[in-house]
């Protein structure tokens, strides 16, 4: 934690009985920067927390629950947080033993002085354990199923058997749970560097079936030769190449896209996270709706998915909704499993694409037009049933020739500027304005963009023959 914000509070709760406790502890004794304090107080909240942002400076702070009296102090600019709650309990050492794991029910008092650890949290720290604080840990929240997860994976901790156990048994109590809560375990979870561990763990404890169903529903589901793996594992297979790409573009796209790549993906995008993090959410979803579109054909047995891209985006929309994310993160993650079969089918036309081919695509995908080339590559590389090696060297070929015009399309905005607005081909055509001047125009910019006009008097005459020939014969 900062030693400027630690001093600070330190001096807004001098003369109180007051404690750092939980993450912001137990993160601080594995030398882990941290941002995010908790606070315990034998007293008001409401005033430690105003007390706490005056003191710090730029902070607000309110009221975080009514029910139990918590309140939250924030920087303005984001950068650090601190909870603040009233003591449960007439002891410190009765709080502690209402926290959810050991090593999360260690306490430093505000003034200074060695740890308060009644319950071996020190020790399941240094043995890198995961242990419930009591047998009713799970019971009393069962979100601690799935903070259970994300700890282990964002720790690299192990959970001893007994709290396995119990996890195992609560993990259905999670359907009950809001979807805000869940979604906050959801995220650093499948955001951490472990993402694919945290999952088969989630679907040992049960945890899965409970809160992503349609995860556990791919269990089992047979594809075609092409394939080597079921739905489930092959989803699995399509994040760990995203988590790969992630960490080093360059490795698929070379040194050309790489720079450009990771810094897309850094981007922020919403609900805390990045879009290299919905790219992760698009590879969990982007198969989702198989189980509802599988079908063999009679002749022959072939099996097909068809229309589960269409499908899938309305069902990640669901998803995303339950789980009470923004209406953003659900329109890019949709917009990603809609389109994420597109550019495996351009393989198949002649190559190198012809320029009117290039635009279609970006105009269809925009605004993932970048996100979901990646994707389409990450899918391929985890197919890998028959003729795989050469149906993978021709998409990534393929994908290597899209991002540059795609890096280039989002980088200036999307296609050129219209050579002419609708009122004033309109005018010049003759024709009222209405749906046959927004198709000219579109197939305008598509001209444009191919190289086939490139002055106002060009795109005129290409619009009038393009009207003439859509004219019904005398």
């Amino acid at each position: 934690m900062s030693r400027d914000l630690l001093d600070a509070v330190r001096a807004a709760l001098a003369g109180r009985e007051a404690w750092l406790v939980g993450g912001s502890v137990r993160d601080h004794l594995l030398g882990r920067p941290t941002a995010d304090l908790d606070v315990v107080i034998d007293g008001d909240p409401a005033d430690t927390a105003r007390a706490l942002a005056r003191a710090t400076g730029r902070a607000a702070s309110f009221a975080l629950s009514e029910a139990f009296g918590a309140w939250r102090v924030v920087a303005r600019d984001g950068s650090w947080q601190i909870d603040v709650e009233r003591m449960r309990g007439d002891t410190l050492a009765d709080d502690l033993e209402l926290r959810d794991f050991t090593i999360d029910a260690i306490a430093e008092h505000v003034a200074g002085g060695p740890p308060i650890d009644p319950l071996g949290g020190l020790s399941d720290l240094r043995e890198r354990r995961l242990r419930m604080v009591s047998p009713q840990a799970f019971a009393a929240d069962p979100l601690r199923v799935l903070r259970l997860v994300r700890i282990a994976v964002e720790l690299g901790f192990a959970a001893e058997p007994h709290t396995l156990c119990a996890a195992r048994e609560t993990a259905a109590r999670l359907r009950s749970v809001a979807g805000e809560r869940v979604f906050m375990e959801l995220r650093r979870i499948l955001d951490a560097s472990e993402a694919l561990r945290g999952l088969e763990l989630m679907g040992d404890l049960g945890a899965s079936a409970a809160v992503l169903p349609e995860l556990e529903q791919l269990r089992g589901v047979a594809q075609s030769r092409y394939h080597h793996r079921d739905v489930y594992g092959h989803t699995l297979e399509v994040l760990e190449q995203v988590i790969a790409l992630q960490a080093d573009p360059a490795v698929a796209f070379g040194a050309e896209h790489g720079e450009a790549v990771a810094a897309l993906l850094a981007e922020p995008l919403a609900d805390g996270l990045t879009r290299g993090s919905a790219l992760r959410w698009g590879a969990l979803l982007h198969d989702a709706a198989k189980p509802a579109t599988r079908a063999v054909t009679p002749l022959g047995g072939r099996v097909t998915f068809i229309g589960h891209d269409d499908l899938g985006a309305e069902l990640a929309r669901e998803v995303l909704g339950r789980l009470r994310a923004s209406e953003r993160l659900r329109g890019h993650v949709a917009a990603l499993v809609r389109h994420h079969l597109r550019l495996g089918f351009m393989v198949h036309e002649p190559q190198p694409l012809a320029r009117e081919a290039v635009f279609g695509y970006l105009r269809a995908c925009e605004p993932v037009e970048v996100d979901v080339t990646l994707l389409s590559v990450a899918d391929r590389l985890a197919t890998r049933g028959k003729r795989a090696r050469e149906a993978i060297d021709a998409h990534v070929r393929l994908a290597r020739a899209m991002l540059r015009d795609a890096l280039r399309w989002r980088a200036q905005g999307g296609p050129p500027p219209a050579l002419w607005r609708g009122d004033a081909l309109a005018q010049e055509l003759g024709i009222g304005l209405g749906p046959k001047v927004g198709e000219l125009l579109e197939e305008l910019a598509r001209a444009q963009y191919a190289g086939r006009v490139r002055t106002p008097a060009q795109a005129l005459d290409f619009a009038r023959a393009r009207l003439q020939a859509r004219m019904p014969s005398s």
